[in-house]
């Protein structure tokens, strides 16, 4: 980012509160208090109160229901820059998953206020349904003076408040966003992990059929919960797996006991490495079990700590359905959903490691696998839910991995 860029985004961040042209200045129902002491005011929806957070941005055109039902973005404050959200409203079928707010998503930052649903699939109001999970809404922000500003200082903790009367104590919110921890150092798996181990049958949604159900399983994968996606289960019941899912703490003994053709890692919140303190030992005896092993997002992060690597937190993040990725297996490019704020290092990584992808966004590390070993990872999402199907050929190389070696 050059100078020029930095300076247009802090003048325009000064401008955030602005209410749109033709709106009647009124008093605000709702803050985005930031860390620094930054108050942007808008209007409030979903539910009433205050969250603390960590304030990031997607860029996704579609898929907010999706967005807002992803454990990875438990402990943020999701800034969406596509200015119109709610406009298709909710339904039962596009939840990703079954954890309530409380241990997901603190609280959106939108646009544009939420309008009445107009889809055949809406069975509820957006605005509603974030009041059913308790989930903060502040409408009527300028969300591209927001994003210009976390591109420029990086993704700001901050208190997202909704009062019905606009009644805020603002100087309880600046100290307590000023007070909120980082996101480094927090294990947040374990708040939105699965309580216990169930199994999975359900396929991919089609059109005019809805979910499906796997009938026939040819593998058997144990898919160890750091904060699961459902459609990254339904992609590998779809490519012939039967799923068991077990809890994030699960011991690798523990899984190799369900004598599994694979194990999966998935995505989840926070600091791989807080996450990693109990996750990592695990993954190692898994990795040296010789199982075909794929893993994802913050699954892909702990694996790279478990093969010897490290992990950084990132200035701003990668949020969004628009990201492009080299395979350097097959040198093509795929467009990618991506939701993570941390990032392994490539320069640590050992010899018996080889980098598979890269981002064309900023160089940084997408991908890896083991030479000598069934396992390997990707850093984005290959389920997508929202986002491009480009990347779902990772669920058939899993099969043919387990495929090999069990053959």
């Amino acid at each position: 980012m050059n100078d020029h860029t930095k300076g247009s985004a802090e003048e325009a961040a000064s401008d955030c509160s602005r209410a749109p042209e033709g709106w009647p200045e009124e008093r605000p129902t709702a803050l985005l208090v930031l860390a620094d002491g930054t108050v942007i005011e808008g209007k409030g929806a979903g539910a009433a109160g205050s969250a603390v957070g960590e304030v990031c941005f997607n860029t996704a055109m579609t898929g907010y229901q999706e967005i807002l039902t992803d454990p990875s973005y438990a402990g943020q404050i999701i800034t969406f820059t596509f200015p119109h959200i709610g406009n298709v409203g909710t339904n039962a079928e596009d939840m990703e998953a079954a954890t309530l707010a409380t241990n997901g998503v603190r609280g959106c930052v939108l646009r544009a206020e939420i309008t009445a649903p107009s889809n055949w699939r809406a069975a509820q109001s957006l605005n509603d349904w974030l009041k059913a999970r308790g989930i903060i809404a502040i409408t009527g922000v300028d969300t591209r003076a927001l994003t210009a500003l976390i591109r420029a200082k990086g993704m700001p903790n901050a208190v997202i408040a909704h009062a019905p009367d606009g009644k805020f104590d603002v100087e309880a919110l600046k100290r307590e966003a000023a007070e909120a921890p980082s996101m480094e150092g927090l294990d947040l798996a374990k708040d939105v992990t699965a309580g216990q181990s169930y199994a999975w049958d359900e396929t991919e949604w089609q059109w005019g059929k809805g979910y499906g159900r796997q009938e026939s399983p040819r593998f058997h994968v144990v898919a160890v919960d750091y904060g699961l996606k459902r459609n990254i289960l339904r992609e590998l019941a779809t490519a012939g797996c039967r799923l068991t899912v077990v809890p994030a703490t699960t011991t690798a003994e523990e899984i190799l006991e369900r004598k599994p053709d694979g194990v999966f890692l998935s995505n989840g919140p926070g600091d791989p490495a807080a996450t990693g303190v109990y996750a990592v030992p695990e993954i190692k005896k898994l990795v040296e079990s010789g199982t075909p092993l794929f893993g994802i997002c913050l699954g892909h992060q702990m694996l790279g700590l478990a093969l010897g690597g490290t992990t950084r937190k990132m200035h701003q993040g990668h949020h969004g359905a628009n990201h492009p990725v080299k395979d350097f297996t097959t040198g093509k490019v795929e467009i990618t959903s991506m939701n993570h704020g941390f990032a392994v290092d490539r320069d640590s990584l050992p010899e018996t490691v080889e980098e598979t992808h890269v981002s064309l966004f900023d160089g940084s590390n997408c991908g890896l696998k083991v030479k000598d070993k069934p396992v390997f990872s990707v850093q984005y999402h290959p389920e997508a839910s929202p986002g491009p199907e480009d990347s779902h050929y990772l669920f058939t190389r899993f099969v043919e991995m387990m495929e090999k070696r069990k053959g």
